[in-house]
């Protein structure tokens, strides 16, 4: 007859202990007179928000992380000014989401907007949403794995930027305001899932765009004032060229040769849908 209040109160116990493993993490740098920085985040499960930080700080990350599967990452190297921050998995073996505690996991990460910055990002199970915008991106480097990631560029680059690579595995994707991130060359590679790549914003830079996607839907959303050129390579896809003519082996918009910004695709699609939105 005592065995049930015994039971109940352990499990009560243990799940008073489960609930506890999640801590609060702190960090931050206040800008010393730099002027560029690269920073390598690394973050394994749970949501992840990205933005503009304070002008007077290098970075700040804020998190609430599973301590019994995860460690806290801030390393600087003022000699290379290269910061690591994120977390990473206990032992060996890579990330595995195990519980859904890893899934509530939180970070905040901020960077300052006066350093050029070459941001390189690896993803996991992740709730991204990147506000880019702002800062001043030399570089930048996303790979995202079984994710749903929203990157914006709200306003323009403050820089120009070399490249801007993004790879992502079974993941839902959106990248808006791309002209904003003044990227000379854009690479997007995919895997399974949803992609929506957005070139509209306030920049005039042109830019040579190459994507590549195995399977799952791409929507390109093209402003009416760009040159737009787009050849393709597909198996077992369908494209719908809206607003676009066929001259040889490319799809041109009317105003391709006299357009002050052009864009240039190279797509290769193997299984799903290319669709092309306009926007003014």
């Amino acid at each position: 007859m005592r065995v049930a209040p015994l039971t109940l109160g352990f499990c009560v116990c243990a799940a008073a202990l489960q609930a506890q493993t999640m801590r609060p993490f702190s960090t931050f740098r206040q800008l010393h007179g730099e002027t560029r920085l690269t920073a390598r985040l690394e973050y394994g499960a749970g949501s992840l928000r990205l933005e503009p930080g304070r002008p007077g700080e290098l970075y700040r990350m804020n998190l609430s992380y599973d301590e019994e599967r995860f460690l806290p990452m801030s390393d600087f190297d003022a000699s290379s000014r290269v910061v690591f921050l994120g977390l990473k998995a206990r032992g060996e073996g890579g990330v595995r989401v195990v519980s859904r505690h890893q899934l509530r996991q939180a970070a905040l990460v901020s960077i300052s907007p006066r350093v050029d910055l070459n941001l390189d990002l690896s993803l996991g199970a992740v709730d991204a949403d990147l506000e880019l915008g702002g800062l001043r991106i030399s570089e930048l480097d996303l790979k995202t794995g079984a994710s749903r990631a929203t990157i914006r560029f709200s306003r323009p680059n403050a820089m120009r930027c070399h490249r801007a690579s993004f790879s992502a595995g079974a993941a839902e994707v959106a990248v808006l305001g791309l002209a904003n991130s003044r990227c000379e060359e854009i690479v997007f590679e995919g895997g399974v899932g949803k992609v929506l790549l957005d070139f509209s914003g306030a920049s005039s830079t042109s830019a040579r765009v190459d994507v590549k996607m195995a399977v799952g839907g791409i929507t390109l959303r093209l402003p009416r004032a760009a040159g737009v050129r787009i050849t393709m390579a597909k198996f077992l896809s369908s494209f719908e060229p809206a607003g676009l003519i066929r001259r040889g082996s490319g799809f041109f918009s009317a105003n391709y040769n006299d357009a002050e910004r052009r864009l240039e695709f190279d797509l290769t699609t193997s299984l799903g849908d290319v669709d092309v939105e306009w926007v003014d």
